[in-house]
């Protein structure tokens, strides 16, 4: 019995010295976003929310055990090719990381998805992309919902609450444009609305008159818009000056603060958008918000959001000596936007809001939240 004792006594305390030694380990983090190039806007929030999530973990007290907390921010320019490079000079950093933060862009997600793959590192998902959690990849963790949730989210306000049945359908010609449109179509076709016209427009468009007056003649009811930040922007102002008279409920891209500076408060008027979150909107997000504007002087959105709670949940799942990769799959993480839980595929997020606009204000108020939108409404 003195000897079982003895062991369990030695094997405890072997434990305690390997997680002593694994909270002492320098732990590297480096965050792949697009600086530059057609999703800069996006590309900055993303930045911006991680950084804030490292400085915090970093500088308090109580989380001391990652004083040895490195990062390096590599600009992937909103170009596949460009990600692939910068993944693979992340990979030179000594120590080797276990986890990046990986671009919000689709077309770099799936660049890199292999690469996470065969180096067994965790890659950190902001971007919409259903895509991106259907190929059987263990190295994904996305904690911004995929359009599967907030797409739904998007169709069942249109139809729900506007009571709106014929869709005027503008989508991005790139991967989330794509996304979005095989799954707005879906949800439309489910709800019983029907989609009257489509039409997929690529970022770097300056005019959209031609389509706006498509759309017009259409007998639409309702502009759906699955654009990025830029694209978005452009909509909303020249449908507004062209008096389209038309709501819009557009994608994630419509809620960024980012976007709505680029617009007058009178053209956005019925303007609505799907997100994650809404953090200048949301006084339970308030202290967030506030320490946000005091470090970058902007106001959050739900990518910066996305990528802070991707971040910690990355530092609190690190004192469990496990895999990055095994340890996000392990239970529920609870964060500021929600409470993350891996499905099986990387879908970490499921849950989703729509703002609005009321035409006096850049900030939007909450109009609806739903949970899991995408299993009520195949219900």
């Amino acid at each position: 019995m003195r000897t079982l004792i003895r062991l369990a006594t030695v094997s405890a305390a072997l434990a305690l010295c390997a997680a002593a030694a694994h909270a002492q380990e320098r732990l590297h983090l480096p965050i792949l976003v697009p600086i530059t190039g057609a999703l800069a806007l996006e590309g900055q929030s993303q930045r911006d929310g991680a950084l804030l999530a490292l400085n915090e973990l970093t500088t308090q007290g109580d989380t001391g055990r990652f004083l040895r907390l490195s990062h390096a921010v590599i600009d992937t320019a909103s170009n596949p090719q460009i990600a692939v490079q910068a993944f693979e000079r992340a990979l030179g950093a000594d120590p080797e990381p276990r986890a990046m933060m990986g671009p919000i862009d689709g077309n770099s997600m799936l660049a890199l998805l292999p690469l996470a793959e065969r180096e067994k590192v965790a890659l950190l998902a902001v971007s919409g992309t259903a895509r991106l959690t259907e190929l059987g990849n263990k190295q994904i963790f996305r904690f911004f919902p995929s359009d599967v949730v907030v797409k739904a989210a998007q169709a069942r306000y249109v139809v729900e609450e506007l009571k709106r049945t014929k869709v005027a359908l503008v989508y991005q010609n790139t991967a989330y444009g794509q996304s979005g449109n095989e799954q707005l179509g879906r949800w439309f076709e489910t709800l019983g609305a029907e989609v009257v016209y489509r039409n997929s427009v690529p970022v770097t468009t300056k005019e959209l008159s031609g389509v706006i007056a498509q759309v017009r003649d259409s007998g639409a009811d309702v502009v759906v818009l699955q654009l990025h930040s830029g694209s978005s922007a452009l909509f909303v102002q020249q449908a507004a000056r062209a008096g389209l008279n038309l709501p819009i409920v557009g994608g994630s891209a419509l809620h960024q603060p980012s976007t709505a500076a680029l617009l007058e408060p009178g053209e956005l008027k019925g303007v609505c958008a799907e997100t994650a979150s809404a953090p200048a909107a949301d006084a339970a997000l308030a202290d967030f918000a506030k320490r946000y504007r005091e470090r970058f002087k902007a106001e959050p959105d739900a990518f910066a959001l996305a990528a802070y709670d991707a971040v910690r949940a990355v530092m609190q799942t690190w004192q469990s000596g496990k895999a990055v990769s095994e340890a996000l799959t392990s239970g529920p993480i609870k964060g500021l936007a929600m409470t993350y839980e891996s499905d099986g595929k990387g879908n970490m997020a499921h849950d989703a809001i729509i703002v609005c606009y009321d035409g006096t204000s850049r900030t939007p108020v909450i109009a609806k939240r739903y949970a899991r939108p995408h299993e009520a409404a195949r219900r």
